[in-house]
């Protein structure tokens, strides 16, 4: 009888840890969930840990921890980073599902790469900024990096079966967001709520903010460039509004493999929790002739800059990613505390990169040192702004 696959999720009451939880739900022969790592929900938390009990639990928030603690009154709830660390580490766990969202998820991932743990990666801010690091560890601990992201596990799937040495280009597909068709001067007054609705998927709010200026794709081009060890340049973006077609690979010999589906991020999850296997769901079949036509286009770098400058930062590698990801992260709270307005999250992005003198990375500390400098930096435009 095979052993049920001990899960972690860092990250889950947000949406992707709440999908997790549904496929795991579904499959109680496959999976046991040992540990819940959450920020501050702690409502949708105390639900969660009543109904997969699992055997540790931590929240970010050391105030919610002790009430949690109390209102549970039956073991330790741990909490920071620490409590993040240790939920990643648990000898139990075969598989971490890393959804943290930001920066603050590359160490917890790390150690549990670095414990000998499976990735199923939601976490891209991880990827970004740490990639190198990541995949090296991956590779000496011999543990895998799954990918979540819709895109990216259409690539993996495209990948499945043929040389890498094969590969042309990697095609990441976008679905451009909600201001795809309007102008950049348009793009002026967008509010927050405008930018929160997102015409196909149902997100966190950041990564949805991200959606909107294509900052998104620009962190998936760079985390591709990890996970797949293919070059930057050779990864293109391309917008498809239907979000049917998740993402393509084309070959050398000019064939094209993509990977369809309805957009539900179940889909990837259940793969990259069950990998190799796949799982059956009753999600509705995808029904290409209802659906009627696919269309696509090529982004406009001019309305949205966030794209270019992902790509300038992954070309010069070193530190300059997480400065992009740090000073994105700084200027998309203060999009939605509406201290900015939307066209000014490029600019300040702009401004820092400008700024911050390019290092190669040689260990977690020039991560951490640069994303803290950027942040600092970041605040102080936004602050003047």
């Amino acid at each position: 009888m095979k052993k049920k696959k001990g899960v972690s999720i860092l990250g889950s009451t947000g949406s992707i840890g709440v999908n997790a939880l549904d496929v795991i739900s579904k499959f109680p022969d496959k999976f046991e969930v040992i540990c819940l790592g959450a920020n501050r929900n702690i409502t949708l938390f105390e639900k969660q840990i009543k109904l997969f009990k699992p055997r540790e639990i931590a929240i970010f928030d050391s105030v919610l921890a002790e009430r949690l603690e109390k209102k549970l009154g039956n073991g330790e709830v741990f909490t920071g980073l620490e409590g993040l660390n240790r939920i990643a580490v648990n000898p139990d766990v075969d598989v971490i599902v890393s959804a943290i969202v930001g920066a603050i998820g590359l160490i917890p991932t790390y150690e549990g790469i670095k414990a000998g743990k499976d990735i199923a990666l939601a976490n891209k801010e991880s990827m970004v900024i740490g990639g190198d690091l990541l995949t090296k560890e991956a590779k000496k601990k011999k543990v895998q990096i799954l990918p979540i992201d819709s895109e990216h596990s259409a690539i993996f799937q495209s990948m499945e079966g043929h040389r890498k040495e094969d590969i042309k280009r990697i095609i990441l597909t976008a679905s451009g967001g909600p201001f795809i068709h309007k102008s950049k001067k348009e793009m002026e007054k967008v509010t927050p709520e405008e930018a929160l609705k997102h015409p196909n998927w149902r997100m966190g709010k950041k990564i949805t903010i991200d959606c909107a200026t294509l900052m998104n794709k620009g962190l998936e081009a760079i985390e591709a460039r990890w996970l797949f060890d293919i070059d930057i340049d050779r990864i293109h973006v391309l917008i498809h509004p239907e979000s049917i077609i998740h993402s393509m690979v084309e070959y050398i010999d000019g064939s094209v493999v993509a990977q369809l589906g309805i957009p539900d991020m179940r889909i990837p999850i259940s793969l990259a929790l069950a990998y190799p296997e796949r799982l059956p769901n009753t999600f509705p079949s995808l029904d290409l002739a209802k659906r009627g036509k696919l269309t696509f286009f090529e982004p406009d770098l001019d309305k949205f800059p966030c794209l270019s400058l992902a790509y300038e930062a992954g070309k010069k590698g070193g530190t300059m990613p997480a400065v992009l990801n740090a000073s994105n992260e700084e200027a998309v709270l203060a999009y939605l505390s509406n201290k900015i307005s939307f066209n000014e999250i490029p600019e300040i992005i702009k401004s820092v990169m400008k700024k911050h003198e390019n290092k190669a990375v040689k260990k977690l500390d020039d991560i951490l040192k640069a994303d803290s400098r950027a942040r600092g930096c970041a605040r102080g435009l936004i602050g003047r702004s």
